[in-house]
């Protein structure tokens, strides 16, 4: 029997598995010590279970547990990473008042804009790459903004609105071939997709606990030890935890559950890439068979296997959410301050105003059922058919007039 509402929102935050739960459980009561405490049982096994979720963690991307710096999430890990990695590498060539040069993408999330915004101010370059209309970064386009004085690229491997996937092992090569460091925010990928730091030349790597399935307020940060190897400036200083980048007492919790969580993720991501990818392109399928002028947002094939982005012209943003109110997804407007912004992302894409406040993200998970699916293609198609009822803008599109050849009144 279906349950109202239902979840589609997997790329904002996912369910904890039950099994990750029951492996944190003993470690709030039973096993509470701090694992900085050397000297007795209580901290010596918060240590064993912070050891064992780093083994865990490497695991899940190819890496080895001694490159694995456990963080609040990715938002703190890319701080760590981005600013770490400039300040640690900061070049200043003869004849240049810059401290170096840092390539990013307009469309990454804010914790990868935000930080490199930072280091614009404190007096670094930095190089925001615009997309195509496909939303993919290649490495032809990082080649041509490279500069001698390059530093960094930092480049998201999926798209967290979008679900596209960048060329991230060409991009890992090109970097390696260059001697620049590359860092990826894989926060979309990790756990979902295979993942092999040393094949795709990566060398600083960023996810979070609470994308697969684990708690919320822990992540990882990988950093490589050799070829080269990395060194960071540390943005949080005290105690020296994590090997000295990361200072604090360790939430020894939510780190146990994170290991267990990419435990599960190693071995069940292919069959439930498999499943979502199915489900995926049936609501591609049924969407755009069911509604004209509606449009896949991204790459046609390279995007991740559970993210469908979608626009409906014709359709006002704010009625659409709440004629779905049932479904829990994400809009492509953001509330900033007291108006409704579409998203900074698909007008990165070229996609206009009214397409891209029409947009949709549809994210699945591994509790995602067909039953569920069904219904989300069935009231997703029911409510735009009424919204557009009541536009006059559609009315004239089927009269076959161009809307956009009208020259409007001014009042």
């Amino acid at each position: 029997m279906l349950t109202l509402p239902i979840y589609f929102d997997h790329a904002a935050t996912t369910p904890c598995d039950p099994r990750v739960v029951d492996a944190m459980l003993p470690y709030f009561t039973e096993k509470f010590g701090n694992a900085g405490s050397r000297n007795h049982k209580f901290g010596w096994e918060a240590e064993e279970g912070i050891d064992r979720a780093r083994e865990q963690a490497a695991a899940l991307i190819g890496a080895n547990e001694k490159e694995i710096i456990f963080t609040s999430g990715s938002t703190e890990g890319n701080n760590l990473a981005i600013k770490g990695a400039a300040e640690m590498y900061e070049k200043k060539p003869a004849g240049q008042t810059g401290r170096g040069h840092i390539i990013t993408a307009i469309h990454e999330h804010k914790a990868v804009l935000d930080p490199c915004k930072r280091l614009q101010k404190e007096g670094f370059d930095v190089t925001f790459l615009e997309p195509p209309r496909d939303g993919v970064i290649t490495a032809k386009a990082v080649e041509a903004a490279m500069r001698p004085d390059t530093i960094l690229v930092t480049l998201m491997w999926a798209n967290n609105e979008l679900g596209t996937i960048n060329e991230v092992p060409e991009i890992g090569r090109l970097c390696k071939s260059r001697n620049v460091l590359f860092h990826t925010d894989a926060t979309q990928w990790v756990g979902k997709m295979p993942t092999d730091v040393e094949r795709d030349g990566i060398d600083l790597l960023t996810w979070s606990g609470h994308k697969i399935y684990g708690p919320k307020g822990v992540g990882a940060l990988y950093v490589r030890r050799r070829n080269p190897r990395v060194r960071l400036v540390a943005q949080i200083e005290g105690g020296g935890q994590e090997r000295g980048y990361r200072s604090g007492t360790q939430n020894v919790t939510g780190i146990v559950g994170f290991g267990k969580a990419c435990e599960i993720a190693l071995n069940e991501m292919d069959a439930d890439g498999k499943r979502l990818l199915a489900f995926r392109q049936k609501m591609e399928r049924e969407l755009t068979r069911a509604l004209d002028v509606t449009q896949i947002n991204g790459h046609a094939e390279r995007r991740l296997p559970h993210i469908l982005n979608i626009s409906f012209g014709f359709v006002e943003g704010e009625g659409l959410m709440m004629a779905i109110k049932e479904i829990a997804c994400s809009s492509g407007s953001a509330c900033t301050s007291a108006s409704l912004e579409p998203s900074y992302v698909l007008k990165a894409l070229g996609i206009g105003d009214d397409l891209a406040h029409s947009s949709l993200r549809l994210s699945m998970g591994k509790w995602t059922t067909e039953e569920q699916v069904d219904y989300a293609i069935a009231k997703i198609t029911e409510a735009v058919k009424k919204l557009r009822l009541l536009s006059p803008l559609y009315d004239m599109h089927l009269e076959g007039i161009d809307i956009n050849t009208i020259q409007w009144a001014a009042h």
